[in-house]
């Protein structure tokens, strides 16, 4: 049977389903966190809830989410604050939730970057139709390439992980999931909407920009130039295309 428990010195709570992927909710509603805790229990994952910030923090560092769930509106830090804080050290999957349903919400959100963007109220349903969603696109559906370099960049398609000279760099979900569909087919040009169908679970109708925003952030962190880029080009009217010649060693 599932369980409950709640550990009083790290401040979250957990019920235990049937041991499968981790997902911890960082939302000060505590009522909330126990409907989705049981919600998600149901579902075959283990479910954790933390109702502040720091709190949260803790929780990723101990116990390494497969995704998280985070609140917006929390106290001491907002939502976005803390989607960029853990951002700066974490590539852990964040659905963000929100009482407010304003689309520059959402794309701020995704800058920050989450993963995808849920406003309240929601059915529960769809809650976890977004997180299988998403953990599908961080399963590995690339698994069979492994490793591949083009120059300074390797790609790391098993454990999802890109590095630059040899340094991990911290890429989202949604960013690791547009470099790896690009970097498969070099020199094959994507339009916007056939990325977006790789980044699926973000509403379309609301995140147009959001293809034009994940490229800009990946470049941003693989220190690519739009004007001279060694990894990504835009091709105007169109799309992106990967222009990063494979190592010879890897060819």
């Amino acid at each position: 049977m599932a369980g409950r428990g709640e550990n009083r010195e790290t401040g979250w709570a957990w019920d235990n389903g049937t041991m499968g992927q981790r997902i911890l909710i960082i939302d000060d509603d505590k009522k909330l966190n126990k409907l989705l805790q049981e919600l998600l229990s149901s579902f075959g994952f283990e479910a954790f809830s933390a109702a502040h910030p720091e709190d949260g923090l803790r929780a990723i560092r101990n116990l390494a989410p497969d995704l998280v769930v985070l609140d917006i509106m929390l106290p001491d830090i907002n939502g976005f604050e803390l989607c960029k804080i853990i951002r700066q050290n974490h590539t852990v999957p964040i659905i963000m939730l929100t009482a407010r349903g304003e689309i520059t919400d959402r794309i701020v959100g995704l800058e920050l970057g989450a993963d995808d963007y849920l406003s309240k109220p929601f059915e529960p349903r769809e809650l976890i139709a977004r997180i299988q969603a998403v953990l599908r696109r961080t399963g590995g559906q690339v698994d069979r390439l492994q490793i591949r370099s083009f120059g300074r960049l390797k790609i790391d398609f098993g454990r999802r992980t890109a590095y630059l000279d040899d340094r991990p760099v911290f890429l989202t979900t949604n960013e690791f999931a547009a470099l790896a569909l690009l970097a498969i087919h070099p020199g094959r040009v994507f339009d916007r909407d056939q990325i977006l169908q790789e980044l699926r679970g973000i509403d379309s109708e609301a995140f147009n920009r959001s293809v034009d925003i994940t490229i800009s952030r990946l470049r941003q962190k693989l220190g690519d130039d739009p004007k001279n880029p060694f990894f990504i080009k835009t091709v105007w009217g169109t799309g992106y295309t990967f222009v990063g010649e494979v190592t010879p060693s890897e060819k």
